[in-house]
C-alpha cells in the first residue's frame, strides 16, 4: 500500500494546526529542522485523522524556549528535556520537543537524554507506526520519514516495539500498546509478546506505569483495552476481573463517566490497594454511595454501577413520596427513615416494596 503524498497529509491536518505549524516554521529561521511527529501524523496516514489532534512538534538543534517565547503563547519550558508545552487558545495543547537521544541507566527509571537528529528522535519512540514525521522544509515543501518498516507495519496494522529492551526500558510501553491496539484495531507484532514477561519483571519499579493505567480509563472503550492487555498476558497489571467487569460496561448504553470505570475499577479490590494508581477521591465516593444501598435516579452513574455490580433490587424500593403517601410528614423524617431503610437493604432485610412499607409502618407506630 503506497503511503499518501505529504501534501495529503498536510491538506488532513486542522486549519489551526496548518498555521501553528507554518508559524513555527517562520519563527525558527531556515537552519533547524522542524516536523509534525507521533500520533497525528500516525492516525493521518490510517485514516483517522482527528479536528483535534494532540500535536507533537520536534525542532533539531534549535533554541526550544526561545522559539516558544517567540510565537507569544503561553508556555510551560521542561529544562530536564528541552521541551516546551504550548498552550493554545480554546484550552488546546502542543508539545514542542527538542530532537534527542535517550539510554536508560536503569532499566524502568528516567532516561537520560542527549541531543540528536530529528532521525534519532524517530528512533528512541515507542512503536513503529508511532515514529511518522511530516517535515516542513523551510521552503514550505514536505517530506515524510519514518523508521524502517513502519510502512509495512501500518499496512499489516501491526504494533511492533522499536528494539528489543523497549518494554524493559519503560514497562508503561506495554499499557500504552494496549490503549493503541484497542483505539486503532492494531494486532500484537510476535515481537511485542516476546517482551511482556520482562515488562511485568520491571512494572512495579516503572513509576510511569500508574499514569498509563490512568489514561486507560480515558479511552473511548476502556474495557477493550483491558482485554488487549489480558490477552496478551498482562492482565496482572490490573485487578483480578477486570477486563471482564470494564467490558461489560463498555457495553452498557447509559452514558459513561471516566469517573464510573475508576469506581467499577476500586469494586474489585480494597482501595488502598489500589492508592499507587491515584484514581482520586470522586470514583472512591461514587462506588461508596452505590454500595449504600440508597435508591437513585435511572441512568444515573450510581445506577449504573449498582447493575454493574449486580446491587439492584429485584422491586421498585421505596422513595421518598411513597413515605408521604404512608402518612410521613415532609421533613427531616423523611430524610431519616429513608437512611434507615438503606441500611437496612443492605442487611438484606427486605425482598419486596411491601415487605418495606410493613417494616415503615410498623417503625410509624
Amino acid at each position: 500500500m503506497p503511503l499518501p503524498a505529504p501534501q495529503d497529509l498536510w491538506n488532513g491536518l486542522p486549519d489551526e494546526a496548518r498555521a501553528l505549524l507554518r508559524r513555527l516554521r517562520l519563527l525558527a529561521g531556515p537552519w533547524p529542522r522542524l516536523a509534525l511527529v507521533g500520533g497525528a501524523v500516525r492516525d493521518l496516514l490510517l485514516g483517522q485523522g482527528s479536528d483535534s489532534p494532540d500535536l507533537d512538534v520536534v525542532l533539531e538543534r534549535g533554541d526550544v524556549e526561545g522559539l516558544a517565547r517567540a510565537l507569544g503563547v503561553p508556555f510551560s519550558f521542561h529544562p530536564a528535556y528541552g521541551n516546551a508545552t504550548l498552550h493554545l487558545p480554546g484550552g488546546r495543547y502542543a508539545d514542542l520537543v527538542s530532537a534527542r537521544r535517550e539510554s536508560y541507566p536503569v532499566a524502568g527509571g528516567a532516561p537520560l537524554p542527549v541531543a540528536g537528529s530529528l532521525e534519532d528522535d524517530l528512533a528512541r519512540r515507542d512503536f513503529t507506526v508511532n515514529t511518522a514525521a511530516l517535515e516542513v522544509l523551510p521552503d514550505g515543501e514536505l517530506r515524510l520519514l519514518s523508521v524502517p518498516g513502519m510502512p509495512a507495519d501500518l499496512e499489516t496494522r501491526r504494533l511492533r516495539p522499536l528494539h528489543a529492551l523497549s518494554f524493559i526500558d519503560d514497562a508503561s510501553r506495554l499499557v500504552r500498546g494496549a490503549r493503541l491496539a484497542a483505539r486503532l484495531n492494531l494486532k500484537a507484532h510476535s515481537e511485542l509478546l516476546a517482551q511482556v514477561p520482562a515488562a511485568l519483571e520491571v512494572a512495579a519499579r516503572t513509576p510511569r506505569l500508574a499514569s498509563e493505567l490512568r489514561l486507560l480509563l480515558d479511552e473511548p472503550r476502556p474495557g477493550r483495552a483491558a482485554r488487549v492487555l489480558a490477552d496478551w498476558g498482562a492482565a496482572s497489571l490490573l485487578p483480578t476481573g477486570a477486563a471482564d467487569l470494564l467490558e461489560r460496561l463498555d457495553a452498557l448504553p447509559e452514558p459513561k463517566p471516566r469517573t464510573l470505570y475508576a469506581a467499577a475499577l476500586l469494586s474489585l479490590g480494597r482501595p488502598e490497594a489500589l492508592a499507587a494508581l491515584e484514581l482520586g477521591q470522586r470514583p472512591a465516593e461514587l462506588l461508596a454511595r452505590a454500595l449504600s444501598g440508597s435508591v437513585f435516579a435511572p441512568r444515573s452513574p450510581e445506577t449504573t454501577l449498582q447493575t454493574l455490580l449486580g446491587l439492584s433490587l429485584p422491586y421498585t424500593p421505596l422513595q421518598g413520596r411513597d413515605l408521604l403517601e404512608l402518612g410521613l410528614k415532609t421533613g427531616p423524617e423523611v430524610g431519616r427513615m429513608l437512611a434507615w431503610l438503606a441500611g437496612e437493604r443492605r442487611n438484606g432485610r427486605f425482598s419486596s416494596a411491601q415487605g418495606e412499607r410493613e417494616a415503615v409502618l410498623e417503625r410509624m407506630r
